[in-house]
């Protein structure tokens, strides 16, 4: 069955993608949404580096305004098949059943294999896949600004665990506490070579100025 990947440049995404892909999936391409800055949809922070990401697996991207999304959709599906789109959804009923809509209304499969997985299992699966996230953007009581870029390894997921437990947080970030952005996976990698960070309050994200590909 053909695909297509909602892929955001973060982690959950990137894994649904490659869960996707050994299931027999045949991803044609990966789309990414440019976000409005308050959006409860879609990933903000270097969203327009996810090509990037993408091309860590091989995959083209389209890019869309988010108010462009359901037409992109639309006519994707009416130019393909028995379409399926990827999601890297986990525990948010906002967003898979948005997206649900928007599947049924265009008769395609919203397929989300992360969805009501454990976190932890999530992030084990991340671990052994060779996937290299690094932390992009916190929002939540317990995450400082020392998280901005640190790598989500398993020291950082132990550290995310402790959170947990004191903070009541989601270790996937799936609340939004915290972004992601993978640099890496196998033996492909993308490095941060300039980047600025914003911190203010309890919130802050980290912005990638430049980033280099070593594969």
């Amino acid at each position: 069955m053909k695909a297509i990947s909602l892929l955001s440049g973060g982690k959950d995404s990137f894994l649904a993608t490659l869960i996707a892909m050994e299931q027999g999936f045949e991803v044609i391409s990966a789309i990414t949404v440019i976000p409005d800055e308050d959006s409860m949809m879609f990933h903000v922070p270097n969203a327009k580096l996810a090509e990037e990401v993408a091309g860590l697996i091989d995959l083209k991207t389209i890019f869309c305004r988010e108010s462009d999304f359901e037409d992109i959709i639309a006519g994707l599906s009416m130019e393909n098949e028995n379409l399926a789109l990827i999601n890297g959804a986990i525990a948010s009923n906002y967003q898979r059943n948005k997206l649900e809509m928007i599947c049924t209304a265009h008769e395609m499969l919203c397929y989300s294999p992360l969805w009501r997985v454990a976190q932890d299992i999530v992030m084990e699966e991340i671990m052994q896949k060779g996937i290299r996230p690094v932390i992009v953007a916190v929002g939540a009581e317990g995450l400082g600004e020392e998280f901005l870029g640190r790598r989500i390894d398993e020291g950082t997921i132990e550290s995310l665990k402790l959170l947990e437990k004191k903070y009541g947080l989601n270790i996937t970030g799936e609340g939004g506490e915290y972004e992601s952005f993978v640099t890496g996976y196998g033996s492909r990698n993308l490095e941060i070579k300039k980047y600025r960070k914003h911190y203010s309050g309890s919130s802050g994200a980290l912005i990638i100025e430049d980033l280099r590909k070593n594969f």
